[in-house]
């Protein structure tokens, strides 16, 4: 396999290895998204995280380290089924009215900024 420089991308091996990496965040939210609702709730495992992977993705995005984004209508969609998860059951736990409006505005953020990393992505 071919190597082109000492970083640690700069091999045919090591991005090989991230691509398998991306898939598995890709594949993550997407399970999660297409399974049951109640996964996504804010007190659940796949409520915490979804928002992770979706970070982790735009971290390797802004660092040039990614390339297999969803395009980005699916990640909005993600983010619509996951908002409307989230709306509907935060209030159950009864968090602060602060806390509920400093995480909503985290969670439209992480959504939209992987938007905008997959759309410059798609653009070339």
């Amino acid at each position: 396999m071919g190597t082109w420089g000492s970083g640690n991308f700069e091999s045919d091996t090591a991005l090989d290895h991230l691509s398998m990496v991306v898939d598995r965040l890709v594949t993550e939210v997407t399970d999660a998204m297409t399974g049951d609702p109640v996964a996504l709730e804010p007190d659940e495992y796949w409520g915490v995280a979804v928002p992770c992977d979706l970070e982790l993705l735009h971290t390797l995005a802004r660092a040039g380290h990614t390339t297999g984004l969803p395009d980005p209508e699916t990640i909005e969609d993600w983010k619509e089924t996951f908002m409307a998860v989230w709306e509907a059951t935060i209030d159950g736990l009864e968090p602060s009215p602060a806390y509920k409006e400093e995480r909503r505005s985290v969670l439209n953020r992480t959504f939209d900024q992987l938007a905008k990393a997959a759309r410059r992505e798609a653009t070339g």
